[in-house]
């Protein structure tokens, strides 16, 4: 067995999913090999991009690992990286919340024995979108866990208003940081074969998250819908303007959820009818026809759900790219980083133009939009508000 300091200093290919979090690692790897540094219950939090579910599904892996340290190679490692382990459950709200009726379930299958593994683990990739009633129900198991269930929750922060404080205090915490980009550019350039030049762009204009930098660099489109968001600061100039952005931002919101869901969707309908029987022929498949096209608006109802999660998370990245531009018109001149060094003139150039004062309403309309969206206003209602307050 590969000794546990080695593991670290050289991270095994489980590891290496986390970019730039090192002390993370240290952590993590240390409560695999130590059964006095291991928890029942632990609470990942970092900001968005920094990757908190990859940590987690990335400890499940070595939690899971025949050889006990996360060697990436092995049939436990493998099985919970893809998603396929028998004890390894993946929780991703399908909408806007997990309810409390999809928590008692999970947390009935959590008390069982593991099957072929170490461990019974469960990730829980969105704990703050846990309802009141499913955070009570979760609560239950982690006070009274079983003894070879570990329970790993991911939310952006530990703040009450994210996690319960009830839930927190039983949690171990594990604090990720935003991914230094020169980390980044070494992963898009050595695991997704990007061009160098390509992958220190995108890193430097990802805000510090990899999944947005791996689809900058390798999607034209959404490259394409990034520069359309950031013509939008210099870009009003008169009333009609205010209409004709707003539209640029929901259409660039709704044309990512789309491209996202479109494959996923088709492939989750088809794999449900074949698996009752609705594509059969013959004899007394009509009964099983008329199963299958219910279970089938059953999941295209949840599927819509899931859209209109993945639209707003995908408007709300474009507001956080709208409002690092303001970010850096106040910065500018300070010798601070910028967060879009692409845009470096069109920012002097608003520094010029406009007073700090005028800069920080801007930025204060933003976040408002994105708070407003979160309380569930419509998104073109919030949208067209803020672009009429920016101009």
């Amino acid at each position: 067995m590969t000794d546990i300091r080695e593991s670290v200093a050289t991270p095994p290919a489980v590891w290496s999913q986390l970019v730039g979090q090192e002390p993370a690692i240290e952590t993590l790897a240390a409560a695999v090999a130590s059964p006095d540094a291991m928890t029942h219950a632990w609470l990942f939090t970092g900001p968005p991009g920094s990757g908190r579910s990859v940590a987690a599904r990335t400890f499940a892996a070595a939690l899971q690992c025949t050889e006990g340290y996360g060697c990436g190679e092995c049939t436990g490692c493998r099985t919970a990286l893809a998603g396929t382990h028998a004890d390894v459950r993946l929780v991703v709200p399908e909408g806007l919340s997990i309810s409390v009726a999809e928590m008692r379930a999970l947390v009935q299958t959590a008390a069982r024995r593991p099957s072929t593994g170490r461990w019974q683990v469960v990730i829980i990739a969105d704990a703050d979108r846990l309802t009141e009633g499913a955070s009570n129900a979760l609560l239950k198991a982690v006070e009274e866990p079983p003894a070879r269930t570990v329970f790993l929750l991911c939310a952006p922060s530990d703040h009450p208003e994210d996690v319960s404080v009830t839930i927190r205090s039983r949690c171990r915490g594990v604090t990720l940081r935003t991914p230094p980009p020169a980390a980044i550019a070494r992963v898009l350039a050595e695991r997704d074969g990007v061009d160098a030049e390509r992958a220190q762009w995108a890193a430097s204009v990802c805000g510090g998250h990899v999944g947005r930098a791996r689809r900058l660099a390798t999607d034209e489109a959404a490259r394409a819908r990034r520069a359309d968001v950031l013509r939008i600061p210099v870009g009003l100039r008169n009333p009609a303007d205010i209409f004709a952005f707003a539209d640029v931002l929901i259409r660039a919101a709704e044309a990512d959820a789309a491209e996202e869901s479109k494959e996923r969707d088709e492939t989750e309908r088809a794999e449900l009818r074949t698996a009752m029987g609705g594509d059969g022929t013959g004899k007394g498949v009509a009964s099983a026809k008329r199963a299958a096209e219910s279970a089938v608006k059953a999941l295209e109802k949840r599927q819509k759900s899931r859209a209109t999660r993945t639209q707003r998370d995908t408007l709300d990245l474009a507001l956080v790219d709208l409002a690092g531009f303001y970010r850096d018109v106040l910065v500018a001149g300070t010798g601070a980083a910028l967060t879009h060094p692409d845009h470096a003139e069109k920012i002097e150039a608003a520094a010029r133009h406009w007073t700090p004062e005028d800069t920080l309403r801007r930025l204060e309309a933003v976040l408002a939009c994105r708070e407003a969206i979160l309380w569930n206003v419509k998104p073109r209602i919030a949208v067209e508000a803020m672009v009429y307050a920016l101009a």
